[in-house]
Parts: C-alpha cells; sequence; structure tokens
C-alpha cells in the first residue's frame, strides 16, 4: 500500500483547513521558516497575506519563489508539500482577500470581527497578496 497520496487527495489534503508553513530562502541566512494562513482551490494557486515590508516579503522578492507544508497533526499522520514561484505580490483587496482568509480559519462572525479589529474597509492595509502555483509537489499518508 503506497501512502503517497494520488492527485486528488493532495489537492484536496491541501484545500482542506491546515496552518501552513512557509520556507523561504535567503541569502547569508538559513530560511525563513513560519506558520502562515494560506488558501488553496484544487487546480489552482496559493494565497499568502503578509506586511509588505516584513522579512518574509522581502526574501519572497528576493527568492521569487516558497515552499508551503500543510500537515494532520493527529492521527493518522499526513502531510503535502508544494512549491513553486511567486507569480504575483499585490495590494491585499479586504473584500477580495482578508476577509475570505480570516473566515476560513477563524468562521464567518470571527473573521469579520478580525477585519472589523484590523481598521474595517481599510484592514490589509500595507499588506501584500502573494501568489504561487504549485509546481512541486510531495505527500504523505491517506488523505482521510
Amino acid at each position: 500500500m503506497s501512502l503517497t497520496m494520488t492527485r486528488e487527495e493532495r489537492e484536496a489534503f491541501l484545500a482542506a483547513l491546515h496552518v501552513g508553513v512557509i520556507s523561504i530562502e535567503q541569502q547569508d541566512r538559513a530560511p525563513i521558516t513560519v506558520p502562515v494562513w494560506y488558501s488553496y482551490t484544487p487546480g489552482g494557486e496559493i494565497h499568502v497575506i503578509t506586511l509588505e515590508d516584513s522579512r518574509k516579503a522581502q526574501a519572497l522578492r528576493v527568492a521569487g519563489r516558497f515552499s508551503l507544508c500543510a500537515q494532520a497533526e493527529a492521527l493518522p499522520y499526513a502531510y503535502v508539500s508544494v512549491e513553486g514561484a511567486v507569480l504575483a505580490m499585490e495590494a491585499v483587496d479586504v473584500e477580495r482577500d482578508l476577509r475570505p482568509l480570516a473566515r476560513r480559519y477563524l468562521g464567518i462572525a470571527g473573521g469579520d470581527q478580525y477585519v472589523a479589529e484590523n481598521g474595517g474597509s481599510n484592514a490589509g492595509r500595507g499588506n501584500v497578496l502573494v501568489r504561487m502555483r504549485p509546481h512541486y509537489w510531495s505527500s504523505y499518508g491517506e488523505a482521510g
């Protein structure tokens, strides 16, 4: 029995709710590796939001690519890891980008509260949406 997921299984796993761990190479230092909220639709792009002037954003501009790993933290253990080039880094739109991501992780009420507490219609200012289409995939485990 193979524990490598099929394409459909790995895409469904990545689209499910997990905190991702992003890793970005840096010059003269180890890679930046930090947890992030992300979104993914099967066959589509990974979306991550970060501060425009953060170390993460600066490293993304230089490296032009990143890896993201999502894992199941309970038995049966499983993960999907992807990597690819940054397609774009663009200004965050509250309704298109930030509110859906906040709702994904916090639910509708919690996501709306998050947006309200972070500037309402001005929430997301100074942030960028990072877009990447996975090019390389690895996976382990049963998709569940």
